[in-house]
């Protein structure tokens, strides 16, 4: 039953970071406003009608997606039922992010595609990306706490900070950009060029800080934390290179599409560096005897 469980979290991992991906196939193929209301498609009909064509398509078919990552969420609370604790409450927490991100994606057609109520949509996404791996570790074996120095797991938090503010000013750069999802979109008046090299400034940063947890951890910590964090780090190079080179080929749709993937995947090697310097919770302490619960000796009898 707990391998059933901990595929299932799994599998709520993969259709978050999919509904993702495919998200960004709607705004990159101009599809935003396919369904031009919500929850209905039309005023009149819940799903796409002929004459919306292949955007209503593209936008509808993403819609019918969010039905199959809240399946697999509902799979989930029901095979976490049984058990009390953490693995009950992120199944439901999990479930509940799903119908809490499709209304904020439901204000996003609402506002005609508002670029910072865009960029909170794909956030709260990756909040629920979260708490879809929380719940997925939450199902392994219990393992005792790592070994690491206090400031390496004071590093870990400053990492998942740095990967956080990465993400989150890089939804401002795509605010500034091209791909509104609309011909006839508003974006967030920002400096493109500006933003974007503040965006690189924290992923320099990013960079560097997971450059020193790797050679420290090398050195110092143990061996699963050193390969998260040179996951980590592999991750964050080939995203930097897809972001500097959409940059400087006027952000082609495939590359930003492979670039929303890898922000994803940054985001889950971050979690990864997180949960193997961060103890999940402190080990019960070991019971031990009082005086008053120490059973006295026994003492032979003297032969007579």
């Amino acid at each position: 039953m707990v391998a059933v469980l901990r595929r299932l979290a799994l599998a709520s991992i993969v259709a978050n970071v999919a509904i993702v991906v495919t998200g960004g196939a709607v705004r990159l193929t101009d599809s935003g406003l396919g369904c031009p209301t919500w929850p209905r498609c039309t005023d009149e009909s819940y799903t796409t009608t002929a004459e919306m064509g292949v955007h209503g398509v593209i936008e509808f078919g993403n819609r019918l997606l969010t039905f199959v990552v809240a399946a697999v969420a509902v799979a989930g609370v029901v095979a976490a039922w049984r058990h009390r604790g953490r693995l009950r409450w992120l199944s439901v927490a999990v479930f509940l992010g799903i119908p809490a991100q499709g209304v904020i994606g439901g204000i996003t057609v609402l506002t005609d595609l508002n670029p910072w109520v865009v960029g909170l949509h794909f956030l709260a996404s990756i909040a629920v990306i979260a708490l879809a791996y929380a719940f997925w570790r939450a199902t392994a074996p219990p393992a005792p706490p790592p070994a690491v120095l206090p400031p390496l797991r004071l590093l870990a938090w400053v990492i998942a900070a740095a990967s956080a503010a990465v993400l989150v000013v890089g939804t401002w750069v795509t605010g500034s950009g091209p791909h509104s999802g609309d011909h006839g979109a508003a974006r967030n008046s920002l400096d493109p060029e500006t933003i974007s090299q503040i965006h690189a400034d924290l992923v320099f940063l990013l960079i560097g800080l997971t450059l020193a947890a790797w050679l420290a951890l090398r050195a110092t910590g143990p061996r699963p934390a050193a390969r998260a964090a040179a996951v980590l780090l592999a991750v964050e190079l080939a995203q930097g290179l897809i972001g500097f080179v959409q940059y400087f080929t006027d952000l082609p749709v495939l590359l930003v599409g492979a670039h929303m993937l890898g922000a994803c995947l940054v985001w889950l090697a971050t979690l990864s560096v997180v949960w193997a310097l961060v103890p999940a919770r402190s080990p019960a302490p070991a019971e031990t005897p009082t005086f008053a619960e120490t059973p006295a000796p026994e003492v032979a009898a003297p032969v007579p």
